[in-house]
């Protein structure tokens, strides 16, 4: 018997949260962004789900190659860029499009030998101090490529937001992004190609960022992009129902330890359940006790601390479960953002985190 954790994809969610970052910017194509994994959700599921989108974005070379196997053969964005010059081999069997963001690459694609020519995005740092040349850097960098014989066509320009998810709805709130902006405009005004600035949160909250094309990646699996916000603010939907059951129902006097280290004690004679999940299966550890599980569609909550293998449930609201019951982690009626917030982290990280020992199932 399969173990009955499962995390249930819904691809027509998918397909509907791509609609609203279409909605969102009517003038811009959409790479959908698919890496680690389609977030969790699998790369293959995700990007055929996505197959309306223009284009791919991924960080890897390896779920490059994945996608093209699948068949896919819409336009793939390595988002990382290049690591060594054998990689440029690779980029042009696969007809991969690569960012370009550091000197080191500049000059692996300058000593690179003749063959296809290779699509190029230019990075640009213009305030989240990761990837990127320094704006006053750009022109250089930027005539460099055009004069290459094997750089294809127009350079696309590109940079990343460090806080679009802070919406200028007052004074204080979205000055870096407002600055990045400026920097943007400044350090590639003139030079021609397509410019791509607007992830998630620029795609919902800054329209003037949207440009020529943008990446959406969390809103596409229905997360939320804003803090103290879930998806459904938005009009988005969950890509994943994170599920399990209950294997055992069992009744507790008051004052009776439970789980590991007895740091939860019943508040009275209750009924506890036992769900089929723990941190082996991707949920998180550190969740306390009251964070809340949907037992049969209702609201419940976790007791207890979760284990590898199992969570321990109050069923106080739930007086009729039985074992076999359906409990929902997270997903559609329970936002993965309320279960991050319970762990001191964000959608994005659980997401990711699902094991291999989870059961995928696609609807």
């Amino acid at each position: 018997m399969p173990r009955a954790t499962t995390a249930h994809i819904r691809a027509d969610n998918l397909r509907h949260n791509l609609g609203i970052a279409r909605s969102r910017a009517p003038g811009a194509q959409v790479m959908a962004v698919v890496k680690a994994d389609g977030y969790g959700h699998g790369l293959e599921r995700v990007a055929q789900a996505l197959e309306g989108a223009d284009l791919y974005g991924v960080a890897a070379l390896a779920d490059a190659e994945r996608l093209r196997a699948a068949g896919l053969s819409q336009p793939i964005v390595l988002l990382s860029g290049f690591d060594s010059p054998e990689d440029l081999a690779h980029l042009r069997q696969l007809d991969v499009a690569t960012v370009v963001h550091s000197h080191e690459q500049l000059r692996m694609l300058e000593a690179a030998g003749p063959g296809e020519p290779i699509r190029c995005w230019l990075k640009v740092d213009s305030g989240m101090h990761r990837l990127g040349f320094a704006p006053g850097q750009v022109r250089e960098a930027h005539t460099v490529l055009a004069s290459l014989p094997h750089v294809a066509g127009e350079i696309a320009l590109m940079t990343h937001f460090a806080s679009s998810d802070e919406y200028a709805d007052s004074p204080s709130r979205g000055k870096q992004t407002l600055e990045q902006l400026r920097t943007f405009e400044e350090a590639t005004a003139g030079l021609p190609g397509p410019r791509s600035l607007a992830n998630s949160a620029a795609v919902l909250g800054w329209p003037q960022a949207h440009g020529d094309i943008v990446r959406p990646g969390g809103m596409l699996y229905g997360m939320s992009v804003v803090d103290g916000a879930s998806g459904d603010a938005f009009g988005l939907r969950p890509a994943m129902d994170f599920c399990t059951k209950l294997i055992a129902v069992n009744r507790f006097a008051k004052g009776e330890p439970i789980g590991y280290s007895a740091t939860w004690r019943c508040p009275e004679d209750m009924p506890v359940g036992v769900a089929a999940v723990g941190y082996g299966d991707g949920y998180p550890r550190v969740v306390p006790p009251g964070t809340p599980v949907l037992v049969n569609g209702r609201r419940a909550s976790v007791i207890g601390r979760v284990s590898m293998d199992l969570m321990t449930i109050d069923l106080r609201t739930q007086p009729d479960a039985r074992v076999g019951d359906p409990v929902l982690l997270w997903g559609e009626g329970l936002p993965v953002e309320t279960i991050a917030a319970a762990a001191g982290t964000i959608g994005y990280e659980l997401v990711c985190s699902i094991t291999r020992r989870v059961r995928f199932v696609e609807d």
